[in-house]
């Protein structure tokens, strides 16, 4: 498995914003689809909370993608 690492320059970032910042999904529309039909796991838990907030050292996997997202940066 591959993992992306992908820097926020805030506090935390929502899952949905997330998923287009790392370039998972083009619009807040469709990573809304890949959330609410369960295909997103935060942390190896499935998510369905576009919301979910998400911060430095948390993971992100997309059902189908060989790739893992790992959030860095940040402000604490």
């Amino acid at each position: 498995m591959k993992v992306k690492q992908i820097a926020i320059t805030t506090e935390f970032i929502k899952l949905d914003s997330f998923l287009k910042f790392a370039g998972v999904c083009e619009t807040g529309g469709e990573a809304k689809i890949l959330i609410q039909e369960g295909l997103v796991s935060v942390e190896g838990e499935t998510c369905t909370m576009r919301g979910k907030k998400l911060y430095p050292g948390m993971t992100v996997q997309v059902a189908d993608d060989e790739t893992q997202y790992e959030v860095i940066g940040g402000v604490r």
